[in-house]
């Protein structure tokens, strides 16, 4: 079964390349494109930085590795989660979801992987690129443990965001429009290119603790930046390890209990 999903999977991704270097020259525009984004949303950090050898505990190299994450799942987000999830919204309102329903597969696996935006692995090497650097102004490297703890974090943090993007289209069967709702989404997820305690001050810390388990952004960016410097409590790893375990589980709920709901074409 594990096989038969993992080669589904390949053909998809394979199908989503080649249609992508159809085009090369876009693909490269879109990429290059990509790369100025990530380098404008830099911006803010160097204005908050300007004359400040730290903020909140985070000093300008740590909060760049923080940005790293945050740029390395945007692309994990942008290019392999919301063009295949948007798509199931459109597939909602025609009524034309029967086509994947029907197949002899799951229907979860079938909408979460039917499309990929390959330019978008630019995002992922900057991201990578951002750690070599904020560790050269750092002075160190990160240790094995840190590596590899982080590693564990990349796949809870890419769970997470898949739960809360499953989440957020399984409203499509309730309501006709949820444009505004993965809109509302995405501005949110802009909170994670920032460390979370820097939020103490505002409404009393209450907006830290609505990132940090309400819609869990300082388990994505936060907590494998602090794991990079070797600075993460074991219990803080473990909580993400559980809350992602958690969300993945109640989105799988909520979307088999939203398909219920679903009125095709031909009803």
């Amino acid at each position: 079964m594990l096989r038969r999903y993992l080669r589904l999977f390949g053909v998809q991704l394979k199908a989503s390349t080649l249609q992508a270097l159809q085009y090369r020259v876009d693909f490269f525009t879109e990429g290059f494109t990509s790369l100025c984004w990530t380098f404008t949303a830099l911006a803010p950090l160097f204005v908050v930085y300007g004359g400040r050898p730290e903020v909140e505990g985070w000093s300008f190299g740590q909060a760049l590795l923080v940005v790293g994450w945050f740029t390395l799942l945007q692309g994990i987000l942008e290019g392999a989660i919301n063009p295949s999830l948007t798509g199931v919204v459109e597939h909602i309102r025609k009524g034309t979801l029967d086509f994947v329903l029907l197949k002899p597969a799951d229907a979860q696996f079938l909408v979460s992987t039917q499309r990929f935006l390959p330019w978008r692995a630019f995002n992922v090497l900057t991201g990578v690129g951002l750690f070599f650097y904020a560790f050269s102004l750092l002075g160190h490297g990160p240790s094995p443990l840190g590596v590899l703890t982080s590693l564990v974090l990349l796949g809870t943090s890419t769970l997470l965001l898949y739960s809360l993007w499953i989440l957020t289209v399984s409203a499509a069967f309730f309501v006709v429009r949820v444009d505004n709702l993965t809109y509302l989404f995405s501005s949110i997820f802009d909170f994670a290119r920032w460390p979370s305690s820097v939020f103490k001050g505002v409404a009393r810390g209450a907006l830290t603790l609505v990132f940090t388990y309400v819609i869990p952004l300082a388990l994505m960016t936060t907590f494998p930046a602090e794991a990079m410097l070797g600075r993460l409590p074991l219990t803080s790893l473990l909580g993400a390890v559980v809350g992602s375990l958690v969300f993945s589980w109640v989105a799988r709920r909520v979307w088999i209990r939203s398909i219920g709901h679903y009125t095709s074409a031909s009803s």
